[in-house]
């Protein structure tokens, strides 16, 4: 089935178009609401976005592939990306990420049979001082972490002590674009 907008998703984009003086600076924040209605960018989400957009499938790929929060295909619920640039190396990255993949039964890159969990190895999170750094999802960053906090990190999402807002949410409350 090809992939459209929802209804809402189509007034939000006409709502971006006057927002920006040029159609292609609606991609980022296109992408996200369709990755949010979507579950992830799929090859035909980015084929539609790129005709709305008059840009090539190939253009918007680029964009999306390029940064990490853009997920170009099916990811658990909760993605837990871990960075394993230098510093967070040195500090225990690899220690966390085995803790995690011991906890959920998986490796890094594959997600759990409930879909509820994937874990990804990611470079910087560009959180150096507090090494090592575990982001969950695009918007929800842990820092200064142990194999044990990785894991109560794990146990809140699981009973939902932790939640996940939206990328429409976090806009809403005056977050970070």
């Amino acid at each position: 089935m090809a992939y459209a907008f929802s209804e809402k998703l189509e007034k939000k984009f006409q709502w971006l178009l006057t927002r920006y003086p040029q159609s292609d600076a609606v991609l980022l924040p296109l992408l996200h609401d369709v990755q949010d209605e979507a579950g992830y960018l799929t090859p035909d989400a980015i084929d539609f976005v790129a005709g709305k957009l008059n840009l090539s499938s190939a253009r918007v790929r680029e964009v999306a592939s390029f940064y990490s929060m853009f997920k170009m295909n099916k990811k658990g619920k909760f993605v837990l990306q871990v960075c394993h640039n230098l510093s967070c190396y040195l500090a225990g990255a690899d220690d966390v990420v085995k803790a995690l993949e011991d906890k959920l039964g998986i490796k890094a890159g594959q997600m759990t049979e409930d879909e509820v969990f994937s874990i990804e190895r990611v470079e910087c999170l560009a959180s150096c001082s507090t090494a090592p750094v575990m982001q969950v999802n695009v918007w929800d960053y842990h820092e200064s972490l142990t194999p044990e906090s990785a894991l109560k990190i794990i146990d809140d999402l699981k009973s939902g002590k932790l939640a996940m807002p939206s990328y429409e949410d976090r806009i809403a409350a005056g977050g970070d674009a």
